[in-house]
């Protein structure tokens, strides 16, 4: 293996086009180049994500993002060493352009193609920053995906619970939305609540003693819809804002108390790591509540910087490294795969009949 390969990565599962080129170094890893195009003004009229038109703007953008990353970082195009796509889970015609982008970059460099998983580039995501051994906790909250893992190695994850339904950042979204908050206002519900009454609306914490790690915020969202209908003034809306933001603090906080159990039985005599990643992981107040719980714990809480925790194309890039190191390369003929677990042996947790 070349000593200080380069990889590029490639991101399109949802809303983001991204592309980023890091480089292994002898004391860590350096993001040479991270450009991220957002969607927002595409889907804002339509108050979330339309697959179409999202797929269309990483067909327009796609190959003026590459360039852009691989300007940026100083490299000439011959010196990569690996292109690495997304190829699941995600949007099915989102994730094609970028895996198929990748492949025929790859194709055309005669250089190996690694297909990534979108979670597996969250799960390695701190590695971008911080010195962390296997195995860890992780805790992946985003707004497609919720769940604890145990993170034993690369393409090692054993899944200790879910979301039965929504994911959290689902959860803030939709609230955001009911909140009036232009799309996408998750993330501008924890500033609504630092001007509100956290204790204001009683609301419900789902499966909260029960299920074990597993997550629910379906009957959650449903409270918030009930009590929105009512809301009078603008103290309301912050009121509920807070109250929502203290409820998820507290769902995370305690079934993160059980997956440390978990993880312990699991991983005996083994350093305690939790991994907080994912687009939700950017939430401030969360971080702190996480922080203070792990060092209580006596876990080490590490998060990725805050503009990691989001999609981007540095931590698929990271992945690819990984597998690069281990000579981990896919076939051209890959295909997208829009349910692409990282714990293949787990269950479907998701709809009508599950059982905790």
């Amino acid at each position: 293996m070349k000593k200080n390969p380069l990889i590029l990565g490639i991101e399109t599962s949802c809303d983001e086009t991204a592309a980023s080129i890091i480089q292994q170094e002898k004391n860590g890893v350096k993001i040479l180049s991270n450009v991220v195009s957002s969607q927002t003004d595409v889907h804002k009229k339509f108050g979330g994500v339309v697959p179409e038109l999202a797929a269309r703007s990483h067909l327009e953008k796609i190959d003026l993002i590459v360039k852009k990353a691989i300007k940026d970082s100083g490299v000439e195009i011959k010196n990569i060493d690996a292109i690495a796509s997304t190829g699941g889970p995600g949007l099915v015609v989102c994730l094609s352009v970028g895996l198929n982008f990748g492949k025929a970059f790859a194709a055309s460099l005669n250089k190996p193609f690694i297909a990534i998983n979108h979670l597996e580039g969250h799960a390695l995501s701190p590695m971008l920053n911080s010195k962390i051994k296997f195995p860890y906790l992780l805790l992946l909250i985003s707004g497609g995906h919720s769940q604890f893992l145990s993170v034993e190695g690369l393409g090692k994850y054993k899944r200790l619970g879910t979301t039965i339904d929504d994911a959290v950042g689902e959860a803030f979204d939709k609230t955001a939305k009911l909140l009036g908050i232009e799309f996408p206002g998750g993330a501008q519900i924890e500033k609504y609540a630092e001007k509100g009454d956290l204790n204001r609306f009683i609301l419900p914490k789902p499966i909260i003693n029960r299920g074990g790690c597993n997550l629910s915020f379906a009957g959650l969202k449903t409270a918030v819809l009930k009590i929105s209908k009512n809301l009078k003034s603008k103290k309301d809306k912050y009121d509920l804002a807070a109250s929502f933001q203290n409820t998820i603090e507290e769902i995370l906080s305690h079934k993160s108390k059980v997956a440390f159990n978990e993880f312990k039985k699991r991983n005996k005599n083994k350093s305690n790591i939790f991994v907080i990643a994912g687009g939700v992981a950017s939430n401030k107040k969360i971080r702190i509540k996480l922080k203070e719980l792990s060092l209580k714990e006596k876990f080490q809480p590490i998060f990725p910087p805050i503009d990691l925790c989001s999609d981007n194309a540095a931590m698929i890039a990271m992945a690819g490294l990984e597998k690069y190191k281990k000579k981990k390369f896919d076939s051209l003929n890959f295909a997208v795969n829009p349910r692409w677990q990282l714990d293949e042996k787990a269950n479907f947790m998701k709809g009508a009949g599950v059982k905790l």
